[in-house]
């Protein structure tokens, strides 16, 4: 039986994250510096423990006033300290949860600029080994983000997002663009099979685009975050996929 891993951003107040925890198996977590505080991170914390799911940082640039989405060009040393610190905001919750970390994601601009960059995805993925070398890093399917982690020996996981539409490069349309986000559920849910059962993508440019896809996003911010989470499960039990966070 074919598996898949299916995460979502959560604990940043958007109040979907009863609904959408026994929809997913990994949770991304935000550290307080994009979203959130040590309430939230620990209440978000308590609801993926009670519904199995596993736990991870989701670190951001320290700005909530673009909920991190703004780009931010700093020194190597400043990208290390953001994961670093935020790594240890979330290990001290779940400590006193009494469980531990699974894995770290990268929010917003963070998340992109890794993907794009090289020496930034490098020094991230310096930070997460240093932290904890076994903890598993999630990014973009095909980016510098998975190989720099890669070098370091870091388990990874390839990330696929089955609401956004992609070019033949393999980047993700920008969201600037009328087309970047995919509103259609049957839409979605043809790509997101797809993405799953033959590993590939069908680009804007109608190309089929090979990529790895090892966990799905759902973004726990969007409109349709509960009704694409619910769709989406159903199509897999339907197609004998289970879902499962990655060992």
């Amino acid at each position: 039986m074919l598996t898949i891993d299916l995460n979502c951003d959560l604990g940043e107040g958007r109040g979907n994250d009863a609904a959408i925890m026994p929809l997913i198996s990994s949770a991304n977590i935000a550290c307080g510096y994009h979203a959130g505080d040590e309430h939230t991170i620990t209440r978000t914390i308590e609801l993926a423990l009670q519904n199995n799911v596993a736990i991870g940082a989701h670190p951001s640039f320290l700005d909530k006033e673009n909920f991190g989405r703004k780009e931010f060009d700093l020194p190597e040393d400043e990208y290390y300290l953001l994961i670093r610190e935020q790594l240890t905001i979330i290990q001290e919750a779940a400590t006193k949860c009494g469980t531990a970390l699974h894995h770290i994601k990268p929010h917003g601009a963070l998340y992109n600029i890794s993907a794009k960059n090289k020496s930034v995805a490098r020094v991230i993925a310096n930070a997460v080994y240093d932290f904890d070398r076994n903890l598993i890093l999630y990014g973009l399917s095909g980016s510098h983000s998975i190989t720099e982690a890669k070098k370091y020996s870091l388990k990874t996981a390839s990330e696929v997002f089955p609401d956004r539409t992609y070019h033949s490069d393999g980047s993700l349309t920008p969201r600037d663009r009328s087309n970047a986000l995919i509103n259609s559920v049957d839409q979605l849910l043809t790509q997101v099979l797809q993405m799953i059962e033959r590993q590939t993508v069908t680009s804007v440019e109608n190309m089929v685009v090979p990529l790895k896809a090892e966990t799905i996003c759902i973004h726990g911010d969007g409109i349709n975050a509960i009704t694409f989470a619910k769709e989406i499960n159903k199509a897999l039990v339907k197609n004998q996929i289970a879902v499962k966070a990655i060992n």
